[in-house]
């Protein structure tokens, strides 16, 4: 049976982040990392009036998720909504953003909302599951271990974007200096490849019909790597020549194949 949600990615990584999650009584826009032109842009490729949110989210606040937000604010009034220490940042005081508690549930543009706590050198960044008839698409990303509050509240989504930042080998041996690093290793930085599969593999269910991987790193990640080793964890074959795109087919003849994909930082996408 086709879920009633829809994510729409409109940029994943470390230059702009933005996503709109869409059900059948209106969208909410995930973090505003990207020029309200680029966002808007974007979204009108993909059929999305974005300015018609009915809210914002922000899971943290890094500039890559905020970088367009104080212009955002300019054209656009409904809430903007952050954990308690992502609205009190330096960053957003001028903004007017309102705290929603981390671990909350809570109703908005008729999805029932979770606010999940991660681990990231933010103040108090936080993940999202959103739930709708039955529907269920869970963000998780920016954060350097998984949180065992979201192994059961994201558990059986049918679309999971998942932050699948880095490759461990790459990272170790590239180019960024060693406290940078140590940042991106640490339980405070970013999921690296094996990291994500593990995770996916708690969370991927029967229901579950899309992992999509986020955040990919450019300089330390490739999209066959990340994909990869997600369907190694979870029994799944390339779909393409070259592994960046993976599927699992289902034994059920009713039953939808789980897809692994990756988000693009430049390439808006719709995961239905």
């Amino acid at each position: 049976m086709p879920g009633v949600l829809t994510l729409h990615v409109l940029g994943s990584g470390s230059k702009g982040n933005a996503a709109i999650v869409e059900g059948p009584e209106g969208s909410v826009l995930v973090d505003c990392g990207l020029a309200r032109r680029t966002l808007l842009s974007r979204a009108a490729e993909l059929g999305v009036d974005a300015e018609g949110v009915q809210l914002v989210l922000i899971t943290h606040e890094h500039s890559d998720h905020i970088r367009g937000l104080e212009v955002w604010r300019k054209h656009w009034e409904g809430p903007i909504l952050a954990s308690g220490g992502t609205a009190t940042s330096r960053r957003l005081l001028d903004i007017g953003v309102e705290k929603v508690k981390v671990g909350a549930r809570f109703e908005a543009a008729g999805m029932a909302i979770t606010t999940i706590a991660t681990s990231h050198d933010t103040r108090e960044p936080m993940g999202l599951v959103f739930d709708c008839q039955g529907d269920r698409v869970a963000i998780i990303t920016d954060t350097g271990v998984f949180p065992e509050a979201a192994r059961t509240v994201a558990r059986g989504a049918r679309i999971l974007a998942l932050e699948s930042n880095h490759d461990e080998g790459m990272l170790a041996d590239g180019p960024y200096p060693w406290a940078l690093k140590q940042r991106i290793f640490s339980e405070y930085g970013h999921l690296s490849n094996a990291q994500a599969a593990d995770a996916a593999a708690e969370i991927v269910t029967s229901a579950t019909e899309t992992v999509v991987l986020m955040h990919l790193s450019e300089e330390n990640n490739l999209p066959s790597l990340a994909v990869r080793a997600c369907a190694a964890r979870l029994e799944a074959s390339s779909a393409n020549t070259t592994f960046t795109r993976a599927i699992r087919e289902r034994e059920a003849k009713d039953a939808f194949p789980l897809e692994i994909v990756c988000a693009s930082q430049t390439k808006p996408m719709t995961f239905s």
